[in-house]
């Protein structure tokens, strides 16, 4: 039987976090994806379920949009300061060539993996989707974290259909900075204040430039 063009060969798949190799068990490949907003515990709950998969001895690789670089550039941080390994690509096509052979980083690397793991996946672009089911279709747990709207409360990149597919969805709230109740969005503040409805959805920030609000206290300014 030919292999399809483009498609992922899994007996190549590198390994960066390598562990003794068993079975995974899971009967199939699926899709998990976490959303929040910003400081819910995403990226915590992803590095939490990537060191479960190590320690049941599962074959695992993390990637991370090259664009993030707010704690370590080849590492998932959490706010919270907990990191596990990861590699820093600049984008979904990066992730396919590394899962192919092809990438830079393969030659020391053993094959198969059993689990990918993804972090803030809403700075892919849409391309990011069918690689996914492609690998969930290939047997491979596939785990992703990501914000599911941007700071406008919009739908934020290939997340809102990441989360349609998906088999497993958790939607994580944090806690508004202004009443305390439950948040779902991230507040982007310049200079203090709210920022405007047309700047630019990609700026990559920490405490200095977001905060955690409720539907109420969420603004975005207009003018």
């Amino acid at each position: 039987m030919g292999v399809v063009p483009g498609s992922l060969s899994l007996s190549r798949v590198p390994v960066w976090h390598t562990s003794p190799v068993l079975r995974s068990p899971y009967s199939g490949g699926h899709l998990e994806v976490i959303v929040g907003p910003m400081f819910s515990g995403k990226s915590e709950e992803l590095i939490r379920r990537v060191t479960r998969a190590l320690i049941a001895r599962q074959r695992v690789a993390v990637f991370k949009p090259a664009l993030d670089d707010r704690y370590h550039v080849t590492q998932v941080a959490s706010h919270a300061g907990r990191t596990t390994e990861a590699v820093a690509v600049p984008s979904a096509a990066s992730i396919r060539a590394h899962l192919s052979g092809q990438g830079e980083l393969l030659s020391a690397q053993p094959e198969g993996v059993d689990v990918v793991g993804i972090d803030e996946a809403q700075f892919f672009g849409p391309d990011l989707v069918p690689l996914v089911l492609e690998l969930a279709d290939a047997g491979v747990r596939v785990i992703l974290a990501g914000l599911d709207l941007d700071f406008r409360a919009e739908p934020f990149g290939p997340v809102p259909e990441l989360l349609a597919r998906a088999e497993s969805v958790e939607k994580l709230t944090a806690i508004c900075t202004v009443c305390g109740a439950p948040a779902t969005r991230s507040q982007r503040l310049i200079g203090g204040q709210p920022a405007r409805f047309g700047d630019p959805v990609l700026l990559v920030g920490a405490q200095e430039s977001y905060e955690a609000r409720c539907r109420v206290h969420h603004e975005v300014r207009r003018d």
